[in-house]
Parts: structure tokens; C-alpha cells; sequence
């Protein structure tokens, strides 16, 4: 399971277990449409999780207009 900011792609950790209780971690809390984009399976069997950096988050703070925007780092 890699974590990865979904606006600048920066990775920002993983979890290297083969087994993983998505409800220890939380996703069992999450809505069907939460789930859909922020995790994303990979063919090689990876579990990528979509979420926010410090810098991005920081970011949109400062410009909350961004948030109309599916990317705003070019």
C-alpha cells in the first residue's frame, strides 16, 4: 500500500504488508464514492491511496479557489 499525494504525485509512505485489515486503518469508514477515488489498484496487485501532502494542503488554504480545480500544480 503506497500513499501518494494525488495533486503532486509526491509519495509520502507505505505500509509493506502482504495482509492489510483496511478496517484498522480506517477505509471501512469511508463512502463508496470516498473509496472509488482515493484508492487505486494497480495490475502488479499494489494499493495505491490517494491523498493530500502538507505543501498541497498548505496551498489550498492559501488559494481555496484551487479546490474548483481537479489539478492545479503544473
Amino acid at each position: 500500500m503506497i500513499y501518494l499525494c494525488k495533486h503532486c504525485g509526491q509519495k509520502l509512505g507505505s505500509i509493506q504488508q502482504h495482509m492489510i485489515d483496511l478496517s484498522i486503518l480506517g477505509f471501512d469508514q469511508l463512502s463508496v464514492k470516498d473509496k472509488e477515488e482515493m484508492i487505486v489498484y494497480k495490475p502488479n496487485g499494489d494499493m495505491h491511496i490517494k491523498v493530500i501532502c502538507e505543501d498541497c494542503q498548505e496551498t489550498l488554504g492559501q488559494h481555496p479557489h484551487y479546490h474548483e480545480l481537479d489539478f492545479f500544480i503544473q
